[in-house]
Parts: structure tokens; C-alpha cells; sequence
């Protein structure tokens, strides 16, 4: 019993700091009150979220620090508590930061210096936290486990006196057996690490070409087969320098579509970079040339009307709450742009056309969905979600974090006859990491039917 109020008072510091931390970063009940009847829901569901983000980090300090020789690990603690929170403020790898505004603020830098560091902590905060969390779930696994076993074994009226005669064997091999539970658990729960490596270096430039046949009920004959490659979420930053933009457009030129469009987000957090990624951007090649509209990012950068004048500059036309046709054999396809600074898709009411198909291309449709439909437009092609970036949806449509901030997170939607696609985009944000959602081209071949 002593032990055990000496193992709990140890802990208790580190407990009630990753709590602190946890309360800190969680947006209060009443910022979710907007989710109505599932603003508690999601107010807990953040503040596991971020126990099991601080509590990582604890845990994986801990236990390198317990690595360590000699005795004096109180100023162990404090020496590595300070230059976490030095490094965290100098690259501003904040979980307050990066969290709460799902990004990482800083300009691209890219030095080499900065984005080894940048691109080290991303695999550390990664590994960290999907580590923390199957050394959690196998904790409470054992516990479950456990508490069967002591009440099948408390269920027992008999006991055989060979039984008690072999309960100290018995004791020292499951002593030893959880200790061998517990390495393993250690050792299993370290496979994040290599696992978010190869998510930095390998998956986040792994460019798929998906192609997909649209079935649309009005399509004019004119457009039977018609192509479109979609673009998104470029992100231009040192984690995705121009040559890789480059790259991505000799691959969208390689499928020789017959229209390119862009769903927005060019920048990260650096406008000086708007001239370069246009004048890369202006290098796509199709029949009826490129139309795009603007993401968050853009928004953000107070890049709205300077990046559109360079993009027009170049013959890419940027619509904002505007339509564009694209007419073949006298029939015509409607193309509607709405920035992602809109509150809602209204603006797009009196821009849609009647007998022919609508398609609106817009960065973020939130929530607005529904009302695409009542709108009567035909396709809607968005980006913004990165396919969750981080996401087990390959395994299970569902298992994504980004379900947290909207339902529609990469692929095929549909409601009342408008149908949806995410596309999982280019770049990323937050970490330069890419696991279950790799960067996405797509190829659109329009078709007539239902």
C-alpha cells in the first residue's frame, strides 16, 4: 500500500501538468457551442486529443531520461523542460500553434539547417504521440484483461490445495511474463517513429493519379468524355519547393486533359513565394486552358487580389463568386468559383445557368453541401482537407482526425443528386507529414448518365 502512495505522489506532478497543458490548448465548450448538439461531444473528444498529445510527450521525455545514468533526474527534467520549450518557441513548433490553428506559422524557409530540424520534430511529434497512444491502448487492454481474470478467479468457491501450493511459481512467471508484456509494449510502440520517417520522406511526395468517371445527367453530348485534371493544395514551402511543383505539372501536362482546375491554397505562410508558384503553375497545358479559385491560405496572406492579377497575367483565369463557360459544338459546361472567404455558397444562386451542367470549384464547401443541391449544381470539386493528412481511412472510411472540422474529407460524396469530391491535394500543413493520404492529381472523365 505504501508502494503504491509512493508511485501515485510520483506521478502526481507530471499528471497535473499534462492535465494543465491539456485544459490550456482545449477551444472551451462554449467555442463549440456552434456544433450544437455535438459541441460537448467534440469538446471532449479535443481534450483526449491533447492529453494524449502532452501526455506523449511526457511519457517519451520520461523514458529517455530514464536512460540516462546517474540520480540527479530532477534537474534532468528541468534541463530538458526548458530547452523543449526554447525549441518550441524558436521554430514555433507550439502545440498551441500548431493545433488550435491546424498550421505551423512561420515563412518557408529554406535553409537546410531549418527544414532538417523542421522535418526531425515532425517525426518526433508524430511517432510521439501515435507511440503514447498504443502504449495507452495496450494499458488498458492489460487492465480489462486482468480485471476478467480476477473475477473469474474471485468466482471460484474452490480452490485446490495443489493451487496454492504453486501460487508463488505461478507468481514469479507472471512477473516475468508482464515484464516481457511490458518491453514488447515499449518496443511495438516505437514502430511510429520509422513509420512517420517514411511519411516524411517518402509518402508526402508519393503523387497518385486518380481517375474517376462522372456520371452527369444533363451533360451536353458535346462533353461525352471529357477531361478534367484537378489540382489542389499546393502549398509552396520548403517542404514543397518549386521543383516538385514542377514536377506535378509535367505530370497533370503528361494526361493532356481538356481543362485544368485549381481548388486553392498556392501559399503556405509566405507571400513573397505568390510570383514564384504562378509563373510555375502558368507551365499547365490543356485544350481549354486553366480555371481555379482561392483557398484559406490565400485569405490569409492577404494574397486575394494580387495572387488572381498574377495568375490572369498568365492566362489562368481566377474565378471569385464569378462563372466561366466552356463551349464545344454550341453547347457550353458552367464553371462557378467561390473564394473560400465566403460565410456561405449564396453568392453562387444567381450564377448558376439552367440546362447544362453546373460545376462549382470551390476550396472549402464547410457545410454548405446540402444547399449545392438546391442550388442545382451538378459536381462540386473541393480540396482543403489533405485527405486528413494523417489518416487510417484506407483501413475504415471514418478513421481521420480531420472528421473533427468536417464530414467530407477526401473522395466521393453525394446528396440529392450533387455529387462531391475531395481531392486529397498537393503540399501539407501543420507537419510535413503524409500517412494514409497520399498527394493526389485526378483525372475527371465526364459521362452522361444518371
Amino acid at each position: 500500500m505504501v508502494t503504491l502512495k509512493r508511485k501515485i505522489l510520483k506521478r502526481l506532478p507530471a499528471t497535473l501538468l499534462v492535465v494543465a497543458f491539456a485544459f490550456l490548448l482545449t477551444p472551451t465548450f462554449s467555442e463549440l457551442r456552434r456544433l450544437g448538439e455535438w459541441g460537448l461531444f467534440f469538446y471532449f473528444l479535443w481534450l483526449v486529443t491533447f492529453l494524449l498529445l502532452v501526455g506523449s510527450q511526457v511519457f517519451w521525455i520520461g523514458r529517455i531520461l530514464n536512460l540516462l545514468p546517474g540520480k540527479r533526474r530532477f534537474w534532468l527534467w528541468i534541463a530538458a523542460t526548458a530547452l523543449y520549450v526554447v525549441f518550441f518557441v524558436t521554430y514555433n513548433f507550439a502545440p498551441l500553434t500548431v493545433f488550435l490553428t491546424g498550421h505551423m506559422i512561420h515563412a518557408s524557409d529554406a535553409r537546410f539547417y531549418r527544414t532538417f530540424i523542421d522535418g526531425i520534430f515532425a517525426v518526433w511529434l508524430v511517432g510521439s504521440f501515435l507511440g503514447f497512444g498504443l502504449v495507452v491502448s495496450f494499458w488498458v487492454l492489460g487492465r480489462l484483461i486482468r480485471g476478467i481474470g480476477w473475477i473469474g478467479h474471485r468466482g471460484l468457491e474452490i480452490r485446490s490445495a495443489t493451487a496454492a501450493r504453486e501460487s508463488n511459481a505461478v507468481g514469479v512467471h507472471s512477473s516475468t511474463r508482464r515484464q516481457l508484456l511490458r518491453r514488447l509494449t515499449v518496443a511495438v510502440s516505437l514502430a511510429p517513429f520509422p513509420v512517420a520517417a517514411y511519411g516524411l520522406l517518402c509518402e508526402r511526395l508519393n503523387v497518385e493519379i486518380t481517375r474517376q468517371r462522372v456520371a452527369l445527367a444533363h451533360l451536353p453530348n458535346a462533353f461525352e468524355g471529357f477531361r478534367i485534371a484537378q489540382l489542389s493544395d499546393l502549398h509552396i514551402s520548403s517542404f514543397m519547393p518549386a521543383h516538385e511543383i514542377r514536377r506535378v505539372v509535367a505530370l497533370t501536362n503528361d494526361l493532356k486533359s481538356d481543362l485544368v482546375v485549381l481548388t486553392g491554397d498556392y501559399l503556405s505562410w509566405d507571400p513573397a513565394a505568390q510570383e514564384e508558384v504562378v509563373q510555375i503553375l502558368a507551365g499547365l497545358r490543356a485544350r481549354y486552358g486553366v480555371l481555379g479559385c482561392l483557398g484559406n491560405h490565400e485569405v490569409i496572406m492577404h494574397a486575394e487580389e494580387s495572387i488572381t492579377r498574377l495568375f490572369a497575367d498568365t492566362g489562368i483565369r481566377i474565378l471569385r463568386q464569378e462563372r466561366a463557360s466552356v463551349e464545344s459544338q454550341g453547347e457550353m459546361l458552367n464553371f462557378i468559383g467561390v473564394d473560400d472567404s465566403q460565410p456561405d455558397i449564396s453568392p453562387i444562386e444567381h450564377l448558376v445557368m439552367p440546362n447544362t451542367v453546373n460545376i462549382l470549384l470551390v476550396h472549402n464547401i464547410g457545410r454548405d453541401f446540402d444547399r449545392a443541391a438546391e442550388y442545382g449544381i451538378d459536381l462540386v470539386l473541393m480540396g482543403h482537407m489533405h485527405g486528413g493528412q494523417l489518416s487510417l481511412e484506407f483501413l475504415h472510411r471514418g478513421l481521420s482526425l480531420a472528421r473533427l472540422e468536417t464530414p467530407y474529407v477526401s473522395g466521393w460524396y453525394e446528396k440529392s443528386g450533387c455529387k462531391l469530391y475531395v481531392n486529397r491535394g498537393i503540399g501539407s500543413t501543420a507537419i510535413p507529414i503524409r500517412l494514409g493520404a497520399r498527394p493526389e492529381i485526378t483525372m475527371f472523365e465526364l459521362v452522361r448518365g444518371v
